[in-house]
């Protein structure tokens, strides 16, 4: 990682810490992002997870200057991004791959964003071979790329200043298996060396593979944050019944609170207090777990279940309806 010495600050001020602080987006009536607070520390991958349109993106933006916040701040090291020396050399961002300009190659987007950091042009050829993209790949016109491509592209732009903080808007679209795991790697060793990695992903399976910290957002307001471990220990137990309706009224009749998840229950009672309302009841289950084993995606759910685009309710056609 670079050393922050381009900007005087205390000894005490870290510049590889992110702080989110009561930042609010409106635009006009419509809230973009309500009173969002949270940090991003170094040496960890922070995944930050939420529905489309829940304000991830948003966030990101003000996080880097580029929409200005209604209300709050964002900082790094204590200073505004748009008041950084060269910020390129502090913060690597990637926002929107599609956003490079199609006309150039590969090769003159890195070549361009090294003469304006002052890096010497080997950083380039640095680049590319850390991302995987050849030569004659680096000669192509970006707007000829996959969006995989382009999302190396965008990464080895993001890297190209050796920044001590990474801030990455869905990293992983378009990028097939293997570059999915080549980018896990990648962004652990980063962490693992004393970066800071701020990630954006709906790629629920690959963030609990890698982030060590967790921020749920819904509706532009923060749903749940913390390790993985806190955020799914001690949340109950998770049921699937043949007869889940009347799983859930006994439940209820027992003064236990269970919300639907997937195609199950989850609860915040103990496992056996829901085996027992069942065998009581004469309930069939299929699938009795502690909720801790249920995983990162079922938790996300539950927490944004209401700013959900998509429900796995099917509608059941009435009898002699035409399909």
């Amino acid at each position: 990682m670079p050393q922050m010495d381009a900007v005087a600050a205390p000894n005490t001020v870290d510049w590889s810490m992110i702080t989110v602080d009561g930042v609010t987006k409106t635009y006009g009536a419509f809230l973009a992002v309500d009173d969002v607070s949270f940090t991003c520390r170094p040496g960890q991958v922070t995944g930050f997870l939420g529905p489309n349109g829940a304000g991830k993106s948003t966030t990101m933006r003000i996080m880097v200057g580029l929409t200005p916040a209604s209300r709050g701040r964002v900082t790094i090291g204590g200073h505004r991004y748009p008041d950084l020396p060269n910020p390129g050399r502090h913060v690597g961002v990637l926002l929107d791959a599609s956003a490079q300009h199609a006309g150039r190659t590969g090769r003159e987007v890195l070549t361009i964003g090294a003469v304006t950091m002052g890096l010497s042009m080997s950083r380039v050829d640095e680049m590319l071979e850390l991302v995987s993209l050849s030569q004659s790949e680096a000669k192509r016109r970006v707007k000829n790329y996959s969006l995989g491509m382009r999302q190396r592209l965008g990464i080895a732009h993001a890297l190209l200043g050796d920044p001590a903080i990474l801030i990455l808007d869905e990293p992983a679209n378009g990028l097939d298996p293997a570059g999915i795991h080549w980018m896990r790697g990648l962004l652990r060793e980063y962490a693992e060396h004393g970066g800071t990695v701020c990630l954006s992903s709906h790629l629920l399976h690959e963030v609990e593979r890698i982030a060590d910290e967790l921020i749920l957002i819904g509706h532009g307001r923060i749903v749940a944050q913390g390790t993985k471990q806190e955020l799914l220990h001690a949340r109950g137990a998770y049921v699937r019944a043949v007869e889940r309706e009347e799983l859930l009224d006994a439940l209820h009749r027992e003064g236990i609170t269970a919300v639907p998840s997937g195609d199950g229950l989850r609860s915040d009672a103990e496992a056996i207090q829901i085996g027992r309302v069942a065998a009581t009841n004469n309930i069939t289950l299929v699938e009795l777990r502690p909720a801790d084993s249920a995983g990162l995606e079922e938790l996300f759910l539950e927490l944004t279940a209401d700013s959900q685009r998509d429900t796995t309710s099917v509608a059941v056609p009435t009898e002699g309806a035409v399909i």
